[in-house]
C-alpha cells in the first residue's frame, strides 16, 4: 500500500485572500513603526503608509519576478541578496513618487524592502501557509486540464539521493533522532532500511551512472586518465559528463519517458533536467546533447521569483556561513583530528550546496509532482560536501543531515497535492570512511611520492588539488550564466575551469591540454581513496614485469608504505595480481600467497577488482588506501576528513529506504544491480518498459 503523507493544514479557500489582506495591514503597521524607529525615513500624513504598502505589494508581486529574470546570476552568487538591492531601488522610486514621504537614500530603502519581505514571511508562518502550497495551487489551476485523474496513472516514484550518507551512519542518525522522518517511517512499518554494496569506485560518478543508465563500465573514479587521448576525464566537467553519458546511455535509462533529473551528474535519459552536469547546453558540445523540454534555468527562476523564498534562502545561507565558521573554530581550538583547512572562500561556498541548491532542487521536485511526472531522481549533495570537510558524524554535519530530512518530509507531505500517488524512496550513492588525509599524515601527496620514486622532481606536483564536490554549484552557475554577455562569458569560463587542476589543465574553451606528468612519462590521477598511475610512453596496459624493470623502486615502496592498502597490476605470467605488504592475490586463479591483501576489504573485493581489471582504461597501477578495521579509518589521497572512492569501511555501504510493498532482493552488489532493482519496481508499479531508444540530437 502506498504510504499516505502525514496530514497538515493545507491552503483552503479564502486563505489566500486573508493572507493578502493581512500582509497589507501588517506592512502598513510596519511602515508606521519604521517611521518612528528608522532614521532617515519619515511619513508626514496618515494615509501614506496605507498607500505605500499597496504600491510596495504591487512592486513585490510584479517587479520582483522581472528583477529575478535579469539578476538571477548575481542573485545566486549573493544568496539572493542582489535581488533585494535592485528591489530596494524600486522601493526608493516608489517613495519618491508619493508626496510627503521622506527617505534618506538607497540604504534606507533596502532596509525597508527587507522588512517588507520579512513581514510577508511572518504572516505566512502565522497562517500556517506553506509557500509551496501556494505554488501548488497556482500551478494546479494552470495544469488542471492537462493532468489525468489519479486513478488513470500508476503510482509515481521519487528517488531522493542523500549523497555520501553511509548505511552505518544513517542507522545511528535514525537511532539518535537526527533523521526523525526516517525514524517515523521505520517505526510505523511503512518503509524498510536496506544496505547495498558499491562498486570498487565508490563515488557519485560510477554509482549514479550505474543507477540511472544501468551501466558504469570503464568508470574508474571521479576522474581518471585515458592514455589513448592523453586526457583526464572528470565526471564534474560538463563535456566529460556528457561524453560519459553518451557512452553508457541506450535511451532507456531509469528516467526515460517523462521523468525528471534534478541536481545530478547524469540525466538518466530524463525529459526534464536542471542542475544536471551532462545536460548544460552552453558547455556541452551539441553532438553530445539530447533533446530537453525544460527551459534552461526554469527551476531557479520559479523558486527565486518568490521574494519570501529568496529572503528565507538568504537568511538560512548566512546562518550556514556562521555555522561553518563556528564549527571550524571549535575544531581548531579543541585540537580535533582529523581535520582539514576550512578557511578562504569555503565558508561562503558551502551554502551553495547546503542551502541554495537544496532549496532549488526541492522546488523543482514539487513542480514535477504537480505535473504528475512518473519518476524523479534528485541528489541532495549537502551532507557529502560538509562531511568531506567536517567529518562524517560531527555536529555541524549532522545538522545538515537534519535539514535534508526535513526537506524529505516536506516533499512527502506535498505529494498529497499531486495528481497521482507517489512512493518516496531515499537512498545514497555510497558512504564515507573517515581518516587523516594521506598528505597530512605522511607529509607529501601520493602524486609527489610516486613522482619521486619514478625519478621526478619533488616540485613536479606542488599545486593544490581543487575539491571535487562543488560540481552541483558549477552546474547552477552554468545554467545561471546561459546568456552571451561579457559577465556571463567570464562566469562560464570559471565554470569550465572549475574542475581543472594541475593534473588536468584545459584551455578556456574546454578542450584538453597536455596532462601534467609527475615524472617523465608518468601520470598520477587521484579520486578519493584510489590513485591511478599510468606510464604514457607505453601503449595499452603496462605489465608488472615492465614496471619492475623500468621503475624498480616503485612497487616495493608502494606496498611497504603505511598509507597504501593494496595495488592492482597486470602480470604477463599470472594476469591480474593484487599486491599487499604481506601477501598477494592472483585474481585469475584465486591463489593467495602469504596474507590475503583483500581480507580487510570484504568478501566482494576480489570480484569488484577483477571487473575493473577488464576496463579498457584501467590504469597500469591502481592504488587503494590502507583501511584499518580496528579504528574504522583510512587515509584518503585527497585532503578530506570523510572521503570515499575506493574500498575500505563505510564508504562501501550505501543504503535504500524503500516502501515495504516494493520488495528488495537479497544482497545487492554494484550500482548496475541496484538499477535492475529500481527498474523492476517501476515495471511492477505499471510503468511502461522503454524498448525504443530516444533519438540523439547530433545537429
Amino acid at each position: 500500500m502506498t504510504t499516505t503523507a502525514p496530514k497538515g493544514r493545507l491552503l483552503r479557500g479564502g486563505r489566500a485572500l486573508a493572507r493578502i489582506l493581512l500582509v497589507w495591514v501588517a506592512v502598513t503597521g510596519a511602515l508606521r513603526l519604521l517611521d518612528v524607529l528608522l532614521p532617515g525615513f519619515r511619513m508626514t500624513h496618515w494615509w501614506q503608509p496605507t498607500v505605500c504598502a499597496l504600491l510596495l505589494g504591487l512592486l513585490a508581486g510584479v517587479g520582483w519576478p522581472l528583477v529575478m529574470r535579469i539578476a538571477y546570476p548575481l542573485a545566486f552568487f549573493t544568496f539572493g541578496g542582489f535581488g533585494f538591492l535592485l528591489l530596494g531601488a524600486g522601493t526608493l522610486a516608489v517613495f519618491r513618487t508619493v508626496p510627503g514621504v521622506e527617505v534618506a537614500g538607497f540604504r534606507t530603502a533596502v532596509i525597508v524592502t527587507l522588512g517588507m519581505a520579512a513581514v510577508g514571511a511572518l504572516i505566512s508562518s502565522l497562517l500556517a501557509i506553506d509557500e509551496d502550497e501556494i505554488f501548488f495551487r497556482r500551478a494546479a489551476r494552470r495544469r488542471r486540464h492537462h493532468a489525468p485523474a489519479s486513478g488513470d496513472l500508476p503510482p509515481g516514484v521519487l528517488f531522493l539521493q542523500i549523497d555520501g550518507l553511509g548505511f552505518d551512519t544513517v542507522r545511528r542518525a535514525v537511532r539518535d533522532g537526527d533523521m526523525p522522518t526516517f525514524a517515523a517511517w521505520l517505526a510505523e512499518g511503512s518503509h524498510a532500511l536496506t544496505p547495498w554494496h558499491t562498486d570498487w569506485s565508490s563515488q557519485t560518478g560510477a554509482s549514479v551512472c550505474g543507477i540511472l543508465h544501468g551501466s558504469n563500465h570503464d568508470i574508474l573514479g571521479f576522474r581518471w586518465y585515458e592514455k589513448d587521448r592523453d586526457h583526464v576525464m572528470a565526471c564534474a566537467h560538463p563535456a566529460d559528463a556528457a561524453e560519459i553519458e553518451r557512452r553508457h546511455s541506450d535511451g532507456r535509462g531509469l528516467l526515460a519517458g517523462d521523468g525528471a533529473s534534478r541536481g545530478n551528474l547524469f540525466s538518466g535519459d530524463a525529459a526534464h533536467v536542471s542542475l544536471t552536469m551532462s545536460s548544460i547546453p552552453v558547455l556541452v558540445p551539441k553532438k553530445l546533447l539530447r533533446r530537453r523540454r525544460d527551459r534552461l534555468g526554469a527551476g531557479y527562476y520559479a523558486y527565486f521569483a518568490n521574494p519570501v523564498n529568496a529572503l528565507r534562502t538568504f537568511a538560512v545561507a548566512l546562518a550556514d556561513v556562521f555555522r561553518e565558521i563556528t564549527a571550524s573554530v571549535r575544531q581548531r581550538r579543541a585540537g580535533v583530528v582529523p581535520r582539514v583547512p576550512r578557511g578562504g572562500w569555503y565558508p561562503l561556498a558551502r551554502p551553495g550546496t547546503t542551502v541554495i541548491a537544496r532549496d532549488v532542487v526541492v522546488s523543482a521536485i514539487l513542480g514535477d509532482m504537480l505535473a504528475g511526472r512518473p519518476v524523479v531522481y534528485a541528489d541532495f549533495l549537502g551532507y557529502d560536501e560538509v562531511a568531506h570537510h567536517s567529518g562524517i558524524e560531527r555536529f555541524d554535519t549532522l545538522s545538515v543531515l537534519r535539514s535534508i530530512d526535513q526537506q524529505i518530509a516536506r516533499l512527502h507531505r506535498a505529494s498529497r497535492l499531486a495528481p497521482r500517488r507517489y512512493h518516496v524512496v531515499a537512498l545514497s550513492d555510497h558512504g564515507q570512511t573517515q581518516g587523516q588525509a594521506f598528505s597530512q599524515r605522511f607529509g607529501e601527496t601520493i602524486e609527489a611520492y610516486v613522482g619521486r620514486l619514478c625519478g621526478g622532481s619533488p616540485s613536479a606536483f606542488a599545486g593544490k588539488r581543487r575539491q571535487a564536490e562543488s560540481w552541483q554549484i558549477n552546474a547552477a552557475l552554468a545554467e545561471a550564466t546561459k546568456g552571451g554577455g561579457l559577465i556571463a562569458r567570464r562566469l562560464r569560463a570559471r565554470v569550465e575551469d572549475a574542475e581543472c587542476a594541475e593534473d588536468r589543465p584545459r584551455t578556456t574553451s574546454g578542450s584538453p591540454g597536455a596532462v601534467t606528468r609527475v615524472a617523465p612519462g608518468v601520470v598520477v590521477v587521484v579520486s578519493g581513496h584510489i590513485a591511478m598511475v599510468s606510464f604514457t610512453e607505453h601503449g595499452g596496459r603496462v605489465e608488472l614485469e615492465t614496471i619492475e624493470r623500468e621503475f624498480p623502486d616503485l612497487l616495493p615502496s608502494l606496498v611497504d608504505h603505511p598509507g597504501v592498502g593494496f595495488l592492482l597490476v597486470r602480470s604477463r605470467e599470472f594476469g591480474p595480481v593484487v599486491l599487499g605488504r604481506d601477501g598477494l592475490h592472483r585474481l585469475a586463479t584465486g591463489v593467495v600467497i602469504g596474507a590475503d591483501p583483500l581480507e580487510p576489504y570484504g568478501p566482494h573485493a576480489a570480484d569488484l577488482i577483477r571487473r575493473v581489471d577488464t576496463f579498457p582504461h584501467c590504469a597500469d597501477v591502481m592504488i587503494n588506501s590502507r583501511y584499518d578495521p580496528g579504528s574504522d579509518q583510512a587515509s584518503p589521497f585527497e585532503t578530506h576528513v570523510g572521503s570515499h572512492g575506493g574500498l575500505g569501511g563505510p564508504q562501501q555501504r550505501g543504503f535504500v529506504v524503500h516502501p515495504r510493498e516494493l520488495a528488495f532482493p537479497g544482497e545487492v552488489v554494484g550500482a548496475e544491480a541496484l538499477h535492475r532493482v529500481f527498474r523492476g519496481w517501476l515495471t511492477e508499479l505499471g510503468h511502461p518498459s522503454r524498448e525504443t531508444p530516444v533519438t540523439e540530437v547530433v545537429s
